[in-house]
Order: structure tokens, then C-alpha cells, then sequence
């Protein structure tokens, strides 16, 4: 869990940090200075406004846990999790290459207009996004308790990381490429991604919500057992260790939703999940293609139609 607290702070934190330091570094290179706190104070309401929410969840969460009810919310969030988290990594790749000019235009819109309210609103709701996506996140890791994913070393180290490297990336140290680092934090944001669908399908199939074609389509408890109690067990059954610690197994199936004896369901639906974003992924790409490809035709065609 601690890892992905730390993955999940790290980004959610560093993409808030980038966006709120492209748009002071943008108004101080065009010396307006005077709106720089109206940045600040819209982003601090958002900090304060994510905590509420978080407090807010903890608390609908409570009630529902009073209802013996809470593994169906349990199971809603890790699904909807991840399907936010999929499409942020989309988001963030479509995105990314043209984020600096999008913050700059909309503040050039506000300095022309005086629109103080604007600019509070606008850091607002950009550090909302993030802090409110970081509260479902963690109640999705964490299967309801937020207070425990802030309680350990992951979200305070993933926070300080991703301030140290805005740091050093304003202060011009660091030379990120953006587009680059999006990639590679969002093919391990897209591995927790498929975790959490697994586990929910595991959850579901625990609590009789649906059934399994076959339980066990592998066991690889020799191997790796998923728990340490699997471990403690394996070894009274068989007289002999498995070959990896189930400490190794609880730590894998947090973060990538590891399981040594899967359902055929959760096969289907692990592999199922990264054919899905394979296709989206090849689909954006071919859509992008066309559309640098057809002004090039267009120009071909035009030039043909001079010569002739």
C-alpha cells in the first residue's frame, strides 16, 4: 500500500505543483507579479476544500460500514478507481505536449480582463481535481480507511518527491521531458489501475455476487504464496517453504492485485483490461496519424494539380 500511496501522491501532487508553477513563472515573466497570491489562494482553498472531502467520504464511508454494506461500496470504488485512473493517464498523454501553452493562454484571458476571481477559481478547481481524484484513490488502496494511506511513509514521501522535483524543474536544474516521464508513471499508474479491477472482481466473487467458471485456473502457492499466512500454511502441509516469502506476495497483489491461485474471471478480466488499453492506445495513435497525414496528401494533391 505504501508504494502506491507514494505513486498516487507523487503524480497526483506533481502534476497540481506543475500546472500552479507554470502560472506564477508565467506571471512574473510577464511582470504581473500583483496576481501571483490570487494563485496561491485558490490553491490553498482546494488543499482545504480535498481534506474536507476527504473527511467527508471517511464519514458516508462509516455510515455504510454501519449498514454492513460497505463491501459494495469497497468493490464500486476500487472499479470506478480504475477506470479514473486509466483515463487520467490518457488524459495526461493527450495532454502533456500542449498543457504549458492551454495555462498560459487562459491566464493571458484573465490579466486582459482583471479577472482576480478567475485566476482564484481557475488554481481552484486545478488543485481540486487533483486532491479529490487522491481521496478516491486511497479509499480505493486502502478499501475504505483514507486515515491509513496518510498515516504511513508512502503519501508524505510521494508529496516531498514531487515538490523537490518542481523545485529543481522551475528553478532550471532539471530538465524534464514531460511527455516522457507522463509515459513511464502512468504505465505503473495503469498496472495498480488493473489491480484494483481484479481485486474487485475477487471481492465480488468472495461474497457470492458472482459465480466463477473455475476458481483456481493455476496455483503457484509453491512459488509464491499471496499472504503470509498462505505461507505459514504451505509450509505445515507440505513440510517445505515456498520458494518466495508471502510477505513478497502481499506486497505484489497491493500493487499490482497478484493472486497465486486466480479465478478464470480474473484472468480473463487482468488480461482483458491491458487488451483494452492496447486498443485505445493503437486507436489514438492511428487517429493521429491520419490527421498529420491528410494535410500532407492535401498538399501533394494541390501541387500535382499546378504541374498538370
Amino acid at each position: 500500500m505504501e508504494v502506491q500511496a507514494l505513486l498516487i501522491t507523487f503524480r497526483e501532487a506533481l502534476e497540481a505543483l506543475l500546472i500552479v508553477g507554470i502560472i506564477t513563472s508565467y506571471l512574473k515573466r510577464v511582470d504581473h507579479r500583483e496576481y501571483t497570491k490570487y494563485v496561491w489562494l485558490g490553491a490553498g482553498l482546494a488543499v482545504l476544500a480535498s481534506i474536507g472531502a476527504a473527511i467527508l467520504f471517511q464519514v458516508v464511508f462509516t455510515g455504510f460500514a454501519a449498514m454492513g454494506s460497505e463491501i459494495y461500496l469497497k468493490i464500486g470504488i476500487m472499479i470506478v478507481s480504475a477506470l479514473l485512473l486509466t483515463q487520467m493517464v490518457f488524459w495526461m498523454a493527450e495532454h502533456s505536449r500542449d498543457m504549458k501553452q492551454n495555462v498560459e493562454g487562459k491566464m493571458d484571458q484573465f490579466i486582459t480582463a482583471g479577472n482576480v476571481a478567475g485566476m482564484v477559481i481557475h488554481s481552484f478547481l486545478v488543485v481540486l481535481r487533483e486532491g479529490v481524484e487522491t481521496v478516491f484513490f486511497f479509499a480505493a488502496i486502502t478499501h475504505g480507511n483514507i486515515g491509513a494511506a496518510l498515516q504511513g511513509w508512502g503519501a508524505a514521501t510521494g508529496i516531498a518527491i514531487a515538490a523537490l522535483v518542481s523545485y529543481f524543474f522551475f528553478k532550471g536544474t532539471m530538465r524534464i521531458p514531460l511527455k516522457a516521464f507522463f509515459k513511464v508513471t502512468g504505465a505503473f499508474i495503469v498496472l495498480i489501475a488493473a489491480g484494483l479491477l481484479v481485486q474487485a472482481i475477487s471481492m465480488m466473487q468472495d461474497i457470492g455476487l458472482i459465480g466463477s467458471v473455475m476458481p483456481h485456473v493455476y496455483d503457484l502457492t509453491w512459488l509464491l504464496p499471496e499472504h503470509p499466512i498462505d505461507y505459514e500454511h504451505y509450509v505445515r502441509d507440505h513440510g517445505v517453504a515456498p520458494v518466495f516469502s508471502g510477505e513478497v506476495g502481499v506486497f505484489l497483489k497491493a500493487l499490482f492485485g497478484y493472486s497465486a491461485m486466480p479465478s478464470l474471471e480474473e484472468v480473463i478480466a487482468y488480461i482483458g483490461y491491458f487488451a483494452v488499453v492496447y486498443l485505445l492506445v493503437t486507436s489514438r495513435r492511428g487517429q493521429k496519424s491520419a490527421v498529420v497525414e491528410k494535410p500532407a496528401i492535401a498538399a501533394l494533391e494541390e501541387k500535382a494539380k499546378n504541374v498538370m
